[in-house]
């Protein structure tokens, strides 16, 4: 009888390694300490506007057919480009400080247009624009909560360095030479954020064990909040 048993025992044995290895590879969740989803968009599709530049001979010359406007960017699978997504509130980052990373963000100023679009900054990290253009251009803060300034940039002059010590969305740096140059920041309070990729997803890393409220912001479709534990997704769907 034990020996039936022993060998009854040793049967099943294959089946049950097999199930073990293959269970990690069905596994969907993010890692540990990440949120990860995508920001989409359900409605109508915008019309692309064209940016014309005849105003300006010499951004005229580098773009004689205008360029797409940036402010909607929506895959064939309606996900969303350039959303930032954020943690907003959570036990893990309650009451904590962040000191501002030393690396700057950096903007550059060509083709007459800002590069990056969107951009993220800690409170008081540096972030530098640059002008790579042949053509001068200038670096107008338009800000709801932090100190406004309107300075001038030559080519190939020395990056414009900027920092802010409140947290804001949205935060509009613009050209007034060239007005349909634009790049929206926004200021950080902590370092959990991103902003949508190609592909319309985001990750968040880094993140303390809990339960947190995400916050999409997109500069065309406003916000919405979503809550999300660690090691889970949160999808967002802008509806117009």
């Amino acid at each position: 009888m034990i020996r039936k048993i022993a060998l009854s025992a040793l049967a099943i044995a294959p089946a049950i390694v097999l199930v073990l290895h293959l269970a990690p590879r069905g596994n969907a969740q993010a890692p540990a300490d990440s949120i990860s989803g995508k920001v989409f968009f359900n409605g109508t599709r915008p019309t692309v506007r064209n940016i014309s530049m005849d105003a300006n001979i010499t951004c005229a010359k580098l773009h004689p057919n205008g360029v797409p406007s940036q402010e909607v960017l929506l895959n064939s699978d309606n996900s969303l480009r350039n959303a930032l997504v954020y943690v907003k509130a959570g036990t893990g980052i309650a009451g904590k400080q962040f000191p501002a990373p030393t690396e700057a963000i950096k903007i550059d100023q060509k083709g007459c247009m800002f590069e990056p679009h969107v951009v993220a900054a800690m409170t008081s990290q540096r972030i530098e624009i640059a002008n790579a253009d042949p053509s001068n251009h200038n670096v107008h803060v338009m800000s709801e909560v932090n100190p406004i300034f309107n300075v001038s940039q030559v080519p190939q002059a020395p990056p414009k360095v900027a920092q802010f010590a409140k947290p804001e969305l949205g935060l509009v740096l613009m050209c007034n030479i060239h007005p349909w140059m634009r790049v929206y920041v926004n200021v950080m309070s902590n370092p959990y954020y991103a902003i949508t990729g190609a592909d319309g997803s985001f990750t968040i890393k880094g993140l303390p064990p809990g339960l947190y409220t995400l916050e999409a912001w997109h500069e065309k479709y406003g916000s919405q909040e979503k809550k999300a534990r660690v090691g889970g997704k949160a999808d967002f769907t802008f509806v117009e």
